[in-house]
């Protein structure tokens, strides 16, 4: 007991501490509450004073709440006092680009972080209005930032927000020009969060300039070149932003580009944070597309698309003759898309993750393509091939495509939206579909089945037994066949891959979620032309597969 009440004590007096130099009145306000709910409280407080919310290689990201272990004005400020001291320590010129999405807190950490670069004698840069991730990233490069912060947490909860960050030319070289972060700029930016003194002494400036319509302008029209000029337009497409800030952006890019404007599901149109239409704001959860299938039903449309809220990822759900609507797998659009350039005679390096099929890798060896793959983030995929060709594709299976790295080096859910446009008017002008190109590879390179196996968990320590027994105890057979390679990666990443004659299985926690995932792919030959059985049998392996893997991981 004396312990305990000890710990309470040393919680109680951390949290005084922090509500002396915190500079919100309403987060103040909340802590004050929690403290005055002691000792019941305890077990609240000391979540949020477990430790400060870390900055890694995909920033900042975590619950909207007072204290250290969340996202508030008091760690946005130290964060943005961080970086710019850092980017100053780099001799980096230039000004800070700075983008926000919709979300709770996201303008006034946008503005708050503008006023601590314009406080140490740095132009800071403000996008109009709550606009996409991409159009942050294209600003960037476009722009001449030396960096650029992007308030956001993607198809995180409601109750979370982020802090992404990117470096411009000067400071993160040809590859990493207008691209995220990687180490050791992470650890050096995160070094200099940590050295930041009292709050009260951080000098804040005005808050930055704010840009004009005419980068987004900019972004459109740099956004339309992408695709043929000249191709077919004839498309009925539905579309949903899943009450973000892809909308405006999205539908003004396919009425440039010269295609029908898409229908949006009306109310998940305009931005909410609060997303009151879907349990969770990501596509790929259960009952997020449901609205915008019923839309794409309810007028005929060919295709439907959806973007995550920060719209710089892109789901594709296609009609199918026997099953209805189908969202594809992020391989499909992936492989769909790389199939399309190179049709289109664009050459170059294509670039995947481990986690990803490995069809793109078979195609570009049948095709002479150079062919790079990465650990998973598009910090990494923009960097594949450390420059030994120029990248024109990268995709990862989560949903995100980078059609045009020159455009936006980071995955871009709206040119990723109008080249399978492109690609599905072309089709229907020759009374094709998506599924049937996706038949054509299949006869040509076999089925590449992908599956994965996701548990989301309360308690990290399960995660972390998991992999500890998935190391102690390797599975030497699976689906009847010998585990012929493992590839540990520890201590670059946290992640064991499986592999057999037909089949690989790579496991890893997510990076930006409490997951834990074990990424499934069998390759089944195409026997006669039979499509259909080897889907079938790939199928029925995929959930073999599944179970083999869900045993040895003890989930």
């Amino acid at each position: 007991m004396a312990a305990d009440t000890t710990d309470i004590d040393d919680i109680r007096e951390q949290a005084r501490r922090w509500l002396a130099d915190d500079p919100d009145p309403a987060s103040r306000d909340e802590l004050t509450a929690v403290l005055d709910g002691l000792p019941a409280s305890a077990p609240e407080l000391a979540d949020r004073f477990a430790g400060p919310l870390t900055f890694g290689t995909a920033g900042l990201r975590g619950p909207l709440r007072a204290g250290p272990n969340g996202m508030n004005l008091a760690v946005v400020t130290q964060a943005a006092a961080g970086l710019v001291g850092w980017l100053a320590a780099q001799g980096g010129t230039g000004p800070l680009v700075i983008g926000y999405d919709a979300r709770h807190g996201s303008k006034q950490f946008a503005e708050r972080t503008a006023q601590v670069a314009t406080g140490a004698g740095r132009p800071a840069l403000r996008l109009p209005r709550p606009l996409p991730t991409p159009v942050l990233a294209y600003a960037v490069r476009q722009l001449g930032g030396v960096a650029g912060v992007m308030v956001t947490a993607s198809h995180n909860p409601p109750q979370d927000n982020g802090y992404k960050v990117y470096l411009g030319a000067e400071l993160g070289g040809e590859l990493g020009a207008g691209a995220q972060i990687v180490p050791p700029a992470d650890a050096g930016i995160e070094a200099a969060i940590r050295s930041v003194g009292p709050l009260t002494q951080v000098p804040l400036g005005q808050p930055g300039q704010v840009l004009g319509d005419d980068l987004v302008a900019s972004y459109v029209e740099r956004a339309t070149a992408v695709i043929d000029p000249d191709g077919p337009r004839d498309l009925s497409v539905a579309y949903t932003p899943l009450h973000g800030v892809g909308a405006a952006v999205l539908t003004a890019a396919f009425a440039r580009a010269g295609f029908p404007v898409p229908g949006v599901v009306p109310d998940q149109a305009e931005p909410d944070p609060a997303f009151p239409t879907v349990s969770f704001p990501n596509p790929e959860e259960p009952g997020a597309v449901d609205r915008l299938v019923a839309l794409a039903d309810a007028t005929g449309a060919d295709l439907a698309i959806a973007n995550d809220p920060d719209a710089d990822r892109c789901a594709v759900v296609v009609r199918e003759e026997r099953d209805g609507w189908r969202m594809l797998r992020g391989d499909e659009v992936g492989v769909l898309l790389a199939d399309h350039l190179m049709r289109r005679g664009v050459t170059g390096l294509y670039a995947t993750t481990i986690v990803s099929s490995s069809l793109l890798r078979a195609m570009c060896a049948a095709r002479g393509l150079p062919y790079d793959e990465t650990l998973t983030g598009f910090k990494w995929i923009v960097r594949a091939g450390g420059g030994s060709a120029p990248l024109v594709f990268g995709y990862e299976e989560a949903l995100g495509y980078c059609v045009a790295p020159g455009h936006v080096r980071d995955k871009d859910g709206i040119t990723a939206a109008l080249t399978v446009a492109e690609l599905a008017a072309g089709l229907k002008a020759q009374g094709r579909t998506l599924t049937d190109r996706l038949d054509e590879l299949a006869a040509e390179f076999g089925v590449h089945h992908t599956d994965q196996l996701s548990v989301r968990v309360d308690d990290l320590r399960v995660i972390t037994d998991a992999m500890a027994r998935i190391r102690a105890a390797t599975p030497t057979a699976l689906l009847g066949q010998p585990v012929d390679s493992v590839r540990d990666l520890l201590p670059e990443s946290d992640v064991v891959i499986l592999r057999t004659a037909s089949a690989r299985v790579v496991i890893r926690p997510s990076g930006t979620e409490p997951k834990l995932k074990a990424y499934l792919e069998v390759v089944e030959p195409v026997a006669g032309g039979d499509v259909a059985a080897a889907r079938s049998q790939a199928g029925a392996a995929i959930a073999r597969l599944r179970a083999e893997v869900g045993a040895a991981l003890g989930i």
